[in-house]
């Protein structure tokens, strides 16, 4: 038989939609569209999780904060900016507390308003310390030397030689031509000189930071790295594999403008810091003899020790992931406890990113073309916007930059898409599966074989069917009664009760034949346990009527009385009939049987029948009283049926069944007195007794010489 095939979602529709949106995000990701967004989420990222690292505890800070600057006016009447004598009574301190190395984040180009003696002062305590990295500031345009002064320390770092040439850093991208350097005196007893430039991103955020630069063919390491090689330390640099660099033997991951990215630890104050009014005291309180104002003995001891400014007048306040106000010289504090934990974060490159992208589109394209319900493409939908921002939390975590927002604008794109496409092709499909099952299906089965439109096999095949067939007993007498508008009214009004059931419980209606309902279930998909939903529709179709009795009693004046007939058995179900005009129905010797239960209702006063195939599988939740091994007109063997009833209502009637079970035994041995005499005790309360004692009286009249204890039926 041939069959109309009904295509699914094809994946290769879903492929190509991710391929598409990909593509897409890609060009868009190249084009640099993307950059700011991608910057937001970053900073999302990391204030979702910075944490201190190995080396936190190892930075301690000295902050001239707004506190203190108003306890040097109101203690000490010094108006900004301060003698500079000051700063040298911090070094002293830092000496004298066996810090590790101190990095000054302040630039002191002009002599001292307070004198050369001051300079001298200042000067000679960086000295004594000996461990002191000063400020530089590295420029392109701005600075007043282009060449390396006289008398200033060589940089402790040098650029790596290979064979006699010099290792294959990219310089252009390091070098700049001007510099302003603070006075002589400070730079002849500085130990190391280090670079406080900074460059934010284009949105003013400062993400990254160039861990040296070059000047006069001199590499200077940043203020944050030059508090390390003020320690004492000295290395080389080296171009490393792929996107690094190598300083002594740590390898440093950089991006592809050979910046490296901070991995921030935290809001402003994560390292620890004290402000530079409580240093002050302290020191001035030990050379008075008197208590120290910081009691912790040990807070600078071996620690790498940075001063900078963090009062916001001054201007020394940038902005960062973690926060809108963040002090210049945490920035290189973030860079050295990077440096010290060998945890720099990591760009994913675009040459991974890109088949990233793809691969991750057409994963995506794929399942929104395979995925067939709402609930499962809603899901994955839900998945696919989502997993992005989950990975680029699991990247952070692992020390990587993976870009998020180009996943997420494919992520949009291929589900756009992919709706797109099944709205043109399977539209049509959908529209036509809902015109051709509605009258016939319930709203549920509808969906499922929208999703699942593989399993419609039109044309016709062949299925275990369980099969309802009910008609409304003289409803010929009834419509004789009625105005054409009455019938039609009370029609509608008993086959929507009874449809309602019928597709509640799972059923399919085949068709209505004036009062008659024709119905199966197991198709055109499967469904568990149908022979049990089909009985118990049939159940719920009599109560239904029995309420509805009194009221459609009273408009007519007669008694609406239902009959029904139940078979499960082979049969071929599908759209049959031509071209251009077919109905989804059933064909096969089983449907015949159901017919024939119907209708053989009459001969035993009963009103719902089932075969023995349905009585076998429905199981103890229903029960049963057996009624006869009927042979219907049409077939050669007989069958043994059923009426059907609920628990309450086989416990009600229990003693009249057990009686007419007895009747029914000595029926089929053939002791049709025996039988007659049970039977007559209890036909005015049964129907069916009363049938069998009319069937007793017209076999006693002509027995049969080969008995089977078969009731042959006269009529349909």
């Amino acid at each position: 038989m041939s069959r109309v095939r009904i295509l699914g979602r094809k994946p290769v529709w879903g492929i190509l939609a991710g391929l598409t949106g990909a593509l897409i995000a890609v060009l868009m990701l190249m084009a640099g569209l993307l950059d700011s967004w991608e910057a937001r989420t970053w900073d999302w990222r990391v204030r979702a999780l910075a944490r201190p690292g190995p080396a936190t505890d190892d930075i301690v800070l000295i902050l001239l904060d707004q506190n203190s600057l108003d306890w040097a006016q109101k203690e000490n009447g010094l108006s900004w900016p301060w003698p500079r004598e000051i700063y040298g009574a911090i070094v002293d301190y830092c000496r004298r507390k066996g810090a590790r190395a101190l990095a000054v984040d302040v630039l002191y180009t002009e002599p001292s308003a307070y004198g050369v003696a001051d300079d001298r002062s200042f000067a000679a305590a960086v000295g004594k310390f000996g461990k002191v990295a000063g400020a530089v500031f590295l420029g392109k345009k701005s600075g007043s030397q282009v060449s390396w002064p006289t008398g200033t320390p060589e940089p402790r770092l040098k650029l790596a030689e290979s064979a006699g040439r010099a290792s294959q850093l990219p310089l252009a991208a390091f070098t700049f031509l001007r510099a302003t350097f603070p006075i002589k005196e400070l730079v002849e007893n500085s130990a190391v000189l280090g670079n406080v430039q900074l460059k934010p991103d284009p949105d003013g955020v400062y993400r990254r930071v160039k861990l040296f630069s070059v000047f006069a063919d001199k590499p200077v390491p940043a203020l944050g790295l030059g508090a390390w090689l003020a320690a004492g330390n000295q290395a080389q640099i080296a171009r490393g594999q792929g996107q690094s660099q190598h300083i002594g033997d740590r390898e440093i991951p950089v991006d592809s403008r050979e910046n490296a990215i901070l991995r921030y630890r935290g809001p402003s104050g994560t390292h620890r810091n004290f402000s530079a009014a409580s240093v002050l005291q302290s020191e001035i309180r030990h050379r008075m003899g008197e208590p120290e104002v910081i009691r912790d003995p040990t807070a600078f001891k071996d620690k790498y020790v940075l001063f900078g400014f963090s009062a916001p007048g001054l201007l020394d306040l940038r902005s960062a992931p973690v926060a809108g106000v963040y002090s210049g010289v945490e920035i290189h504090a973030t860079l050295l406890d990077n440096f010290l934990s060998g945890d720099f974060i990591r760009a994913v490159p675009v040459a991974f990113t890109v088949p990233f992208v793809l691969l991750f589109a057409v994963l995506l394209g794929w399942a929104a073309s395979v995925l067939r319900s709402p609930l499962a493409i809603t899901g994955n939908s839900a998945v696919g916007l989502m997993l992005p921002a989950g990975l680029g939390l699991a990247g952070y975590h692992a020390g990587y930059w993976l870009p998020i927002v180009v996943l997420e604008v494919t992520a949009v794109l291929t589900i756009g898409f992919a709706l797109l496409v099944n709205y043109a092709t399977e539209g049509r499909q959908k529209r036509f599966i809902k015109g051709a099952f509605r009258q016939y299906l319930s709203p549920a089965v509808i969906d499922q074989l929208i999703s699942n439109p593989e399993r419609l096999k039109l044309g016709g095949e062949r299925k275990i069917l369980s099969i309802f067939f009910s008609d409304l007993q003289g409803f010929t007498t009834i419509s004789e009664g009625l105005e054409p508008e009455q019938l039609t009214a009370l029609l509608n009004e008993y086959l929507t009760a009874m449809t309602d059931i019928v597709m509640d419980e799972g059923g399919t209606v085949d068709k209505y034949e004036g009062d008659a309902i024709i119905a199966f279930w197991n198709a055109p998909l499967d469904v568990h346990a149908h022979e049990m939903r089909t009985v118990r529709a049939a159940l719920r179709c009599q109560a239904k009527l029995a309420d509805m009795r009194p009221a459609i009693k009273a408009r007519i004046g007669k008694e609406m009385l239902m009959r029904i007939g139940i078979n499960t058995g082979p049969a071929v179900v599908g759209n049959l009939g031509s071209q251009t005009r077919f109905d989804y129905t059933m064909l096969g010797d089983a449907v015949n049987l159901a017919a024939r239960l119907e209708g053989a209702n009459k001969q035993f006063g009963t009103f719902t029948m089932i075969s023995e195939d349905t009585r076998r599988q429905i199981g103890p939740d229903i029960n049963v009283r057996e009624l006869a091994r009927l042979a219907v007109v049409g077939r050669s063997e007989p069958v043994t049926v059923y009426e059907p009833m609920l628990p309450g209502a086989y416990q009600a009637g229990k003693a009249l069944y057990e009686s007419f079970a007895q009747g029914l035994a000595l029926f089929y041995e053939g002791k049709f007195e025996a039988a007659r005499e049970v039977f007559a005790a209890i036909q005015v309360q049964d129907a069916a007794a009363a049938a069998y004692v009319n069937k007793c009286d017209a076999l006693l009249e002509s027995l049969p010489v080969d008995w089977g204890g078969v009731w042959v039926a006269t009529t349909k």
